[in-house]
């Protein structure tokens, strides 16, 4: 048809450098000044000034004025999360949260960032009846709810490892940092500070955030370019101790590690 090989000429070169834009983004640990990326991906910067403006329009990228730079907005991580939501993660994760069940004898979760908030994709009761098992613990965590991750030992141990414009993006206003117990940071400075220290020793924690009485650990998964992708966690009452600390913490980074080999990840270096 008339003017469609001139349509096409003149978009597909735009979708490819947008596309270029968010990789290139995507692979650095902090937001990029026009300058730089125009330089970096060899395109005009009239051009990556007018495709930036469209990407963050609808919720790609988000400009941080302080740094007068760009860095991945929430849809970004939605499309992430909605990749990570669909099956094959899933069937690789289940038999590794069963064999944490049944040897932790406490439910495990796994669970992924949508925006700010963490989704949990699956839960593993240990079988009813064995031994050190409690009853089943009545928790809010079932699959498809969603709760604040800034909040949850799953999402804090994602979080830990997203840049710092991206945290920005999550959390743009004070007011974002919601509690539901009266516990939990309260300012993005107090949220980073969480976020080095669970960074630093490699799992997260969180008790009474969630839920009054119970406590929860999670380690987070990660894909080939060492980037999060879904945390593990277990969560049991704050006072009853079926299995010491430590030995909760390992299972779960061994479960973490074999999920992120099972994806054909790697951790991040320290």
């Amino acid at each position: 048809m008339p003017g469609t090989a001139t349509s096409a000429s003149s978009t597909s070169p735009a979708v490819g450098r947008a596309l270029d834009i968010l990789t290139h983004l995507a692979g650095r640990s902090g937001p990029v000044r026009v300058a730089a990326l125009a330089r970096e991906l060899g395109i005009p910067r009239s051009s990556a000034y007018h495709i930036l403006t469209v990407l963050a329009g609808r919720g790609f990228v988000t400009y941080l004025p302080d740094e007068q730079a760009y860095g991945l907005g929430v849809a970004a991580f939605e499309i992430g999360s909605a990749y990570l939501r669909h099956e094959p993660l899933e069937r690789l994760a289940r038999p590794i949260l069963r064999t944490l069940a049944t040897r932790l004898a406490q439910p495990v979760h796994l669970g992924v960032l949508h925006g700010a908030e963490t989704v949990y994709l699956l839960k593993e009761q240990p079988a009813a009846g064995r031994p050190g098992a409690e009853a089943a613990v009545p928790l809010v965590t079932e699959v498809g709810v969603r709760l604040p991750a800034h909040l949850t030992a799953s999402g804090r141990a994602l979080l830990a490892h997203v840049g710092e414009a991206q945290l920005k993006a999550l959390f743009p206003r004070p007011g974002d940092l919601i509690t539901r117990t009266g516990k939990g940071p309260r300012s993005l400075s107090e949220l980073r500070e969480l976020l080095a220290r669970d960074r630093a020793r490699g799992w997260s924690e969180e008790t009474e955030l969630v839920s009054a009485g119970f406590r929860s650990v999670g380690v987070a998964a990660f894909d080939h370019h060492g980037r999060p992708v879904a945390a593990l966690s277990s969560t049991w009452y704050r006072h009853h101790r079926p299995r010491d600390e430590a030995y909760v913490r390992d299972l779960l980074r061994r479960g973490a590690a074999r999920l992120t080999h099972a994806v054909s990840g790697r951790a991040p270096t320290p």
